[in-house]
């Protein structure tokens, strides 16, 4: 499964970068490097990671539903341009994710940034687009919501803590990562299986309860 490859290569760089300051600077999101001309930049970010407990939250959210995604392309489209399908969109999703942070910072030479985390809310997206009824929560809390309306409240809060740029955090990778999955999913499935994932999406959603909408424990 490709999945656990990208999983297996990007935690393998990003440990071998915590006691390497070379490779760090080599790789990490730098702008003011990516106008020069280190274009590539635009990707090694994702294999970066600040430390253990950055990368193993990417990682497990990614193994979690990226095998989902994963799938789905392949039983669409076959095993083979499926999986080629899935790697577009979280290769693709790096440069995608990052470009308004590039845009805002290039000429900041202090900016620097990394991490996987634009490329893996392009994969959550895509699954909440494909399944908007199965429920979604935060690690260690105990309140679970429908893949629709979690996604809402991810983007509002995501929104307004990119406008108080909390905690030093690239909200905006997350925000337009989330929205690129989206994208790429409505287009690839119209495109090349006829399937319209947004008509699909609105069919799924049923809310007949409060139950529906929010539940607990674990």
């Amino acid at each position: 499964m490709i999945t656990f490859i990208i999983i297996g290569i990007t935690a393998i760089i990003s440990i071998a970068a915590f006691s390497n300051y070379t490779m760090m600077d080599k790789f990490i999101f730098r702008p003011t490097e990516v106008k020069r001309g280190q274009w590539y930049r635009f990707f090694t970010y994702g294999v970066l990671h600040a430390d253990y407990t950055h990368l193993i939250f990417n990682m497990f959210t990614l193994y979690f539903f990226g095998g989902d995604i994963e799938q789905a392309f392949k039983t669409t489209f076959g095993q083979q341009t499926g999986t080629i399908y899935f790697l577009l969109l979280y290769i693709t999703a790096l440069p995608v994710s990052i470009l308004p942070t590039y845009l805002k910072q290039k000429d900041n030479a202090n900016y620097r940034s990394l991490g996987a985390s634009g490329a893996v809310s392009a994969i959550i997206f895509a699954y909440i687009l494909i399944n908007p009824m199965n429920y979604m929560g935060v690690l260690f809390i105990p309140i679970w919501l429908p893949a629709f309306l979690f996604g809402v409240i991810f983007l509002l809060i995501s929104v307004s803590l990119d406008k108080k740029q909390s905690k030093g955090i690239n909200h905006s990778a997350h925000i337009t990562g989330g929205v690129y999955g989206i994208v790429f999913m409505v287009v690839v499935f119209i495109a090349f299986a006829n399937i319209n994932l947004i008509s699909e999406f609105a069919y799924k959603i049923r809310v007949d309860s409060v139950s529906d909408l929010i539940r607990f424990g674990y």
